[in-house]
């Protein structure tokens, strides 16, 4: 039988390891549903109006949960409380050319405070139906809306304990 030889150790000094290592946008988001309306907020984006899911980018040492709850509270003004995990979405944007990789999760308003500020590049938050956003059109920020609101009204529910988050120095 033959041997194969070890696999080399590369490092950062290395000639053929490239210098920077790629990296996707990771942002989270929430389907907030109330019956048949859901969340959304209107944003300015380079200089144009567009709408999407509360969501945001990951900060670095937060948890997914966390991003997700926080997002939501400074785009909307609503507490909410994450019930489950749809999807993990992994997209290109055309907004900026990088690839995202969206963690969107499902759920539920609790409280809302009308007189919180707003993220500044949030113009409001409304509820609108599936219809109502579909209509949207080229105005909707991504495909990954439409996607996570048709896989949550379609029955997919993923728990949240598949996530874990292990901060630093922590143990499982």
């Amino acid at each position: 039988m033959a041997a194969f030889p070890a696999p080399a150790h590369r490092t950062m000094a290395d000639s053929t390891t490239p210098a920077e290592i790629w990296r996707p946008h990771v942002t989270v988001a929430c389907v907030v549903a109330d019956g048949e309306r859901y969340l959304m907020v209107e944003e300015e984006v380079n200089g144009r109006l567009v709408y999407n899911q509360p969501a945001g980018h990951l900060d670095d040492g937060e948890s997914l949960a966390a991003a997700a709850l926080r997002e939501t509270l400074e785009e909307t003004g609503w507490t909410v409380e994450l019930r489950h995990l749809i999807g993990v979405h992994q997209w290109r944007s055309t907004e900026h050319g990088d690839a995202v990789v969206r963690f969107s999760f499902a759920a539920r308003a609790l409280s809302h405070d009308p007189d919180r500020p707003l993220d500044t590049d949030i113009r409001r938050a409304l509820w609108l139906t599936r219809t109502e956003i579909a209509a949207l059109g080229d105005r909707l920020r991504s495909p990954m809306i439409l996607q996570s609101i048709d896989l949550w009204l379609g029955g997919q529910r993923l728990p949240l304990d598949i996530l874990s988050h292990l901060p630093e120095g922590g143990t499982p």
